[in-house]
């Protein structure tokens, strides 16, 4: 009797553990963002943001939920790059707000100009939401053709999470042209860190298809080296800090 209520216990434990995991894998990729969103929304300033991240992690989790269509992969998982899309949407919205805001040049530039020297660098909010569904629609329409075949599944499966490993290269190379960290959330980067050093465990653990532990990994290398540059650049500083008071400031304090 003692021995069926000590497993009881340990099973009902074992299913809370389960459902923490689960929703951390599910909403914990989205918190790094809230202290970037916070300082943009209270700076009015997004510079420091590459909204190229934004376009890493919208294709990376298209790509992702259809690749689910041909491998079914843990609903967690799947769930997560539903709310991933949604915060990066959100995050391109306050992003574009604000450096229209700020912008000297009155000319609109538009997803349907289909000008490739102004790509993710449109005026409304509007032109990012058609690019992303067109991108859907097209990607959509090619995995339906495709599906039967496993090596394009376990192709998309690849380029999905090989494309979220990418996510901090616009960060990390944005960093090395202004020669600084400024403006950057260091939160958020740290967040990143930890978040996807516990995704990728979480992958290895529950079996999570090769790709995904494999890109993992390399997402943390890429976590280190935005982290080294946020010491190597204050501990070296490569242009003066930049003292200008930006659009809206002063609204903010």
């Amino acid at each position: 009797m003692e021995d069926e209520a000590f497993d009881q216990i340990i099973y009902v434990i074992n299913q809370l553990i389960s459902w923490l995991a689960s929703g951390a894998m599910i909403f914990g990729g989205v918190v790094p963002y809230i202290p970037q969103y916070r300082d943009i929304k209270r700076t009015q300033n997004a510079e420091g943001f590459s909204t190229y991240v934004c376009l890493v992690l919208l294709v990376a989790n298209i790509l992702r939920i259809l690749f689910w269509f041909g491998r079914h992969f843990e609903t967690p998982l799947l769930w997560q790059s539903i709310v991933m899309i949604a915060t990066m949407l959100l995050m391109l919205s306050l992003c574009t707000d604000v450096r229209v805001a700020n912008e000297i040049n009155t000319k609109r530039r538009a997803f349907t100009d289909f000008d490739l020297n102004y790509f993710w660098l449109w005026s409304r909010f509007v032109d990012y939401l058609q690019c992303v569904l067109a991108f859907t629609a097209v990607a959509a329409y090619i995995t339906y053709l495709f599906l039967d075949s496993a090596l394009f599944v376990e192709t998309l499966g690849f380029l999905a999470v090989f494309t979220e490993a990418m996510l901090g290269t616009p960060q990390l190379y944005r960093n090395y042209q202004n020669k600084s960290t400024e403006g950057m959330s260091i939160k958020m980067v740290c967040m990143w860190t930890s978040g996807d050093t516990f995704k990728t465990g979480y992958f290895i653990v529950n079996q999570a298809p090769v790709q995904f532990w494999i890109c993992g990994l390399l997402q943390v290398f890429v976590d280190f080296a935005i982290l080294f540059q946020v010491y190597y650049y204050s501990r070296y500083p490569q242009k003066p800090a930049s003292h200008t008071v930006h659009a809206g400031s002063a609204k903010a304090l």
